[in-house]
C-alpha cells in the first residue's frame, strides 16, 4: 500500500466539493420534513457501496455499454457545470422527485452519490495511481456526510439559511473549477 498524505487531502476536498453535502442541507432538510426520518448511516452505507463499485467497476461497464471514458468524463464535466450554476446562482436544472423514503432514493443516490460523483471518480482513477488513496478520500467524506446527516438539526440552526448559502456558493465556485479542469483534460 502507498499512502500519499498530499494526494489524499487533494481528493478529500475535490470529492468533498462535489458531494457537497453542505450545500444540500436545504434538499435534505426538505426531504426529512416532507418523509419524516432519514437514515444517516443506511445512506451513508449505500451511498459509499455505490461509489466503492463504480470507482473499480465504471470502466468495465462503460465498456459493456459502449461509452469511452472520454465521452463519459465530458458529459460529467457538463452535469458539474450544471450542478455548479445551481449552487453558485440558484438556478434549478434538475427536477426534484417526491419520494415515499428519503434514505436511499434521492439522497444516497443521486445527491450524494450522483453522476458528477461517479464522473470525478472515474477521472481521479485515471489521474491517481494508487487506488487506496482514493478510498480513504471516499471514507472521509462518508464520515463528514454520515456526521452531517446525524446533525442536520444542529446544523441547521447553526447555519441558518445565509450560512448554508454561502457554503452553498463557495462550493459551487470550486465545483465550477473543476468542471472546467475537467472539460479541458479530456477535449
Amino acid at each position: 500500500m502507498h499512502f500519499d498524505f498530499k494526494a489524499i487531502a487533494t481528493i478529500t476536498m475535490i470529492l468533498f466539493a462535489v458531494i457537497d453535502v453542505i450545500g444540500s442541507l436545504p434538499v435534505i432538510v426538505a426531504l426529512r420534513n416532507k418523509v419524516g426520518e432519514i437514515h444517516p448511516l443506511r445512506i451513508t452505507l449505500v451511498s459509499g457501496s455505490i461509489m466503492i463499485v463504480f470507482l473499480f467497476l465504471g470502466n468495465t461497464i462503460l465498456y459493456l455499454i459502449g461509452i469511452d471514458i472520454e465521452s463519459f468524463a465530458i458529459a460529467g464535466s457538463i452535469i458539474l457545470f450544471l450542478l455548479a450554476f445551481e449552487m453558485i446562482l440558484g438556478w434549478k436544472f434538475s427536477k426534484d422527485d417526491s419520494p415515499q423514503t428519503a434514505s436511499i432514493v434521492p439522497i444516497a443516490f443521486p445527491l450524494i452519490a450522483g453522476a458528477g460523483t461517479l464522473t470525478t471518480l472515474l477521472s481521479l482513477r485515471a489521474e491517481y495511481i494508487y487506488v487506496e488513496n482514493i478510498i480513504v478520500a471516499i471514507v472521509i467524506n462518508l464520515f463528514f456526510v454520515y456526521v452531517v446527516l446525524r446533525n442536520i438539526y444542529r446544523l441547521e440552526r447553526i447555519l441558518g439559511p445565509s450560512g448554508i448559502s454561502i457554503l452553498r456558493k463557495v462550493f459551487g465556485v470550486i465545483l465550477l473549477a473543476l468542471a472546467i479542469k475537467l472539460f479541458k483534460t479530456y477535449t
